[in-house]
């Protein structure tokens, strides 16, 4: 049996997206040229009030006296039951699961993998094998079905054969000669026979990046990512020679990779800024160039007084690769909070984790350390909730949802209460 539309729909939830974006772009620069000033503007031309932005505490307590009690009760009733729920999720958190609110009540959540996923393997300055390590390892693991590999080709050759062999090694499905945006583009749209992506991963140039992040709500991706960074925070009991290594190390990726030392030790620093251009010079053409660019625009040295004022500056740039060579490791494992990856004593690099280590090398950049963390196998499965409910119960939530919706002024919403309390026999 074929599907047949009784009834379509003339426009979509897209329709008017164009419109949308450039309102909203116009406003965003606006407030960011004039900041508070421009929030106060647009507040008073679209939302006719002039008064107080912050709400004061005093206000907060004169609404709780003046609130009538049933309305508290109701949003006292929502609240219990969401926040018993968030707890059951974080209890669970990974797995499936279901639990009973309240009497009659039951809601739990389905872990589900996406359909397809599109892992974009860079291979323009330097072949990233072990980005197809990371992305299709880690998408196979998570159950995803169909994993489709894009790689820059080059003349005659095609994708460079070591990026081929391991994506088919890592469970791709699909691999296709494309880079670039036009490779985005193609998984993001189904094309050349394959099914659209569910989600792209992977990192690229900027040019990569920026096809994703306008490419984001007509598919997932993992992150905006910038630019490869590396921070190393360091005392007196580090090693300079690595450490000045290590910031190399990752400089070589590109003109415009940051390269940062939060450093208690300033002859620590002072053999650092003065070891590292001589490290530079000695690296073949291409990672030169590359290393030398980048430590000259934008490697920084910090100098501060104490382990939390370096954990505090870490903190504030959350690096993509942070390095912790100090006396004191637990302290700072256990108060660092922003960060993509986090490299604990001289014995391991960015670069191991980089390559073979185990922790996955595609992670945020530009300060994302603040509030997420870099690909893993949850970035590929789905937190999906559901819930299921007795007919008694509705006594209590359906009633509770009505009157919340009729506060809202949302009526629609709260006659689909209405009547299943009176075909339930709860309402006369």
């Amino acid at each position: 049996m074929s599907i047949k539309y009784l009834k379509k729909a003339t426009k979509t939830s897209s329709t008017d997206d164009i419109k949308t974006r450039e309102i909203v772009e116009n406003i965003l620069k606006d407030i960011e040229k004039k900041k508070e000033e421009g929030c106060i503007e647009l507040t008073k031309k679209f939302d006719k009030y002039e008064g107080d932005i912050i709400v004061s505490k005093d206000q907060i307590e004169e609404i709780k006296k003046k609130l009538d009690q049933k309305t508290k009760d109701d949003v006292q009733f929502s609240h219990e039951r969401v926040k018993k729920f968030a707890e059951a999720q974080l209890k669970n958190y990974g797995q499936d699961f279901e639990v009973e609110l309240s009497k009659g009540l039951f809601a739990g959540q389905k872990l589900i993998p996406v359909n397809t996923a599109g892992c974009y393997v860079p291979a323009g300055r330097y072949a990233h094998i072990a980005s197809a390590v990371m992305s299709v390892t880690t998408a196979k693991v998570a159950g995803v079905k169909n994993i489709i590999v894009c790689s820059s080709p080059k003349p005659v050759v095609g994708v460079h054969p070591t990026i081929i062999y391991t994506a088919d090694l890592c469970g791709a499905d699909v691999i296709l000669n494309l880079g670039g945006v036009q490779a985005i583009a193609a998984m993001t749209n189904g094309l050349f026979g394959n099914s659209p992506a569910d989600i792209l991963v992977g990192p690229g140039n900027q040019f990569v990046a920026e096809a994703k992040r306008i490419l984001f709500g007509k598919v997932g991706i993992d992150l905006f990512a910038g630019p490869t960074e590396i921070a190393i925070i360091a005392d007196n009991n580090a090693d300079p020679e690595i450490v000045a290594v290590d910031l190399v190390g990752q400089a070589e990726h590109g003109y415009n990779s940051p390269a940062w030392l939060f450093t208690s030790s300033k002859d620590l620093a002072e053999k650092v800024i003065k070891r590292v251009p001589e490290l530079i010079k000695k690296l073949p053409e291409l990672p030169r160039t590359n290393a030398e660019a980048a430590w000259n625009d934008y490697g920084e040295v910090i100098l501060c007084d104490t382990d939390e004022e370096m954990a505090n500056i870490s903190d504030e740039y959350a690096p993509e690769h942070l390095e912790v060579q100090t006396q004191n490791l637990d302290w700072f494992l256990n108060r660092l909070k922003n960060y993509g990856s986090l490299f604990v004593g001289e014995e391991t690099t960015v670069a191991y984790g980089d390559k073979c280590s185990g922790t996955n090398h595609i992670l945020p950049t530009k300060g994302a350390g603040r509030y997420t963390g870099g690909l893993f196998v949850g970035k590929f499965i789905k937190t999906l909730s559901f819930q299921r409910m007795t007919k008694e119960s509705t006594e209590l939530v359906g009633a509770a949802a009505a009157r919340l919706s009729r506060y809202e002024g949302m009526e629609a919403h709260a006659r689909t209460g209405d009547i299943r309390l009176k075909k339930y026999g709860y309402l006369k």
